[in-house]
């Protein structure tokens, strides 16, 4: 008994689960001779002998090499077919390569890809957004990260303020801004960002999620220009907001003075309009990128009427001049049109019922295998999203969601997944299904990941 309580991690042997590491890392590694040759060569003029460091993030002895990705399905260079719950981190949500947002980018290939003005798509997709969102103005980007830069930087010019709000464990791409956390109560800037110069912690104030003491006090101060939050968190595991936490908490960020930025980026999996829009939220700003475009670098960022009447005077009495939103390259002739197609062929009402349904079944086939083998997990789920976790019970904060955290076993996870032709994020354990994700598809997810989790118990 004693040894055994020793190797228990998270309710698995460990012993076993290092055993299955290194079997499972041997037959990856067997098995693919073209991606291993791939990663070598790689190697000397790529840095960490990748395009983007985070691709040497997977569980894998060396880099996977894809040689297509159509629906949801990814083929590697060495012939191997994976099920594909990852989407690109939701890059592909709705699936590889959609027939009518390919369609629309050949036709505009022949037009044209960008001249710094606007094509006809332009002001059918700004309709189609505010449709969908709520909101009254629109502006446009090349990614998520750019729209929230950008929004940061309108909410501090219509409001006067110079601080922003975020919330510990949060993610919202590459802002310098938001690479602050809570250690031991009080804020820090993180140790892995690279080159930062200035302390953030200067203009930046963090809390926990759902905690409405914690948001008022940061608040109080009446300096916070606005709250950027994903309306429910998902890239540090998922943290679902408590019963009643946000129109408690818009109605302290109203009373403050400052502005409520949604980043919808993770959260767009809640249903056409979003996370905000399905339950009832009023935001100032919604962020919206990866997706949005079918996967073509693209992002989207709408303004409420009465902020976008406040954005456009400050911009009107600020001395002539550049701005410091925006890239030459935003809103170009190529991804509005994929932007087009997505909107209106894609990402449907039908399309999310579907996968509603998929990720439905998804959820409830883990938590079954969970507890047929007795581990102290849980399962979470945002519309089409879905992750299992290494406790009891979900987190509610940033906070509970780091500390269980186990990169080691997720890599374990992952690789055995991969293995056996089924392919998740290589962060945390999140699942996506998209509009061409089968029944089958999981099924047969749920009957591996229950051998899995019979190996891991030993």
């Amino acid at each position: 008994m004693e040894q055994n309580t020793k190797t228990l991690r998270h309710g698995v042997n460990w012993d076993k689960a290092l055993q299955l590491r290194e079997r499972e890392r041997s037959a990856f590694a067997a098995a693919r001779p073209r991606s291993r040759s791939l990663s070598a060569d790689a190697a000397e003029h790529l840095m960490f002998g990748v395009p983007l460091h985070w691709m040497d993030d997977w569980s894998t002895p060396f880099t996977l090499y894809v040689a297509a990705a159509q629906g949801a399905s990814i083929r590697d260079v060495d012939g191997f077919s994976y099920t594909d719950f990852c989407l690109g981190d939701t890059g592909a949500m709705f699936g590889h390569a959609p027939a009518p947002v390919a369609r629309a980018i050949a036709a505009q290939c022949q037009r044209g890809f960008t001249t710094m003005l606007p094509s006809p798509d332009a002001p059918w997709v700004a309709a189609e957004l505010s449709r969908r969102f709520g909101m009254d103005k629109w502006q446009f980007a090349l990614s998520a990260s750019d729209a929230n830069r950008f929004a940061i930087r309108w909410a501090r010019a219509i409001t006067g303020r110079d601080k922003i709000l975020v919330f510990n464990g949060c993610y919202h791409g590459t802002v310098d801004d938001v690479f602050v956390d809570l250690e031991g109560g009080r804020p820090v800037q993180r140790a892995s960002l690279l080159g930062q110069v200035y302390p953030l912690t200067e203009h930046t104030r963090v809390v926990e999620f759902n905690d409405l003491s914690a948001l008022q006090a940061a608040l109080a101060e009446g300096d916070v220009a606005c709250v950027l939050a994903e309306p429910a968190m998902t890239n540090i595991g998922m943290v679902l907001p408590e019963d009643g936490y946000w129109p408690a908490a818009e109605a302290l960020i109203r009373e403050a003075g400052a502005l409520l930025l949604i980043d919808e980026t993770h959260t767009i999996s809640s249903g056409p309009g979003g996370y905000a829009r399905e339950n009832g939220m009023a935001p100032d700003i919604v962020v919206l990128g990866k997706p949005v475009a079918g996967g073509m670098p693209c992002a989207v960022y709408g303004f409420s009427a009465d902020t976008a009447r406040r954005a456009e005077h400050a911009k009107r009495e600020a001395p002539a001049g550049h701005s410091g939103i925006g890239t030459t390259l935003s809103a170009n002739m190529l991804a509005m049109a994929a932007m087009r197609a997505n909107l209106a062929e894609v990402m449907t009402d039908d399309a999310y019922r579907t996968m509603f349904g998929l990720a439905g079944q998804l959820a409830a086939g883990l938590r079954e295998s969970i507890a047929r083998h007795g581990l102290p997990w849980c399962v979470t789920q945002v519309g089409a999203r879905t992750e299992f976790q290494f406790c009891p019970v979900p987190p509610k904060n940033g906070t509970e969601a780091d500390a269980i955290l186990d990169g080691e076993l997720e890599q374990i996870v992952h690789l055995y997944l991969l293995n056996r032709g089924l392919l998740i994020t290589p962060f945390h354990n999140m699942m996506l299904v998209c509009p061409d994700t089968r029944p089958a598809d999981i099924a047969r997810f749920i009957a591996v990941f229950d051998a899995l989790l019979a190996e891991l118990k030993g």
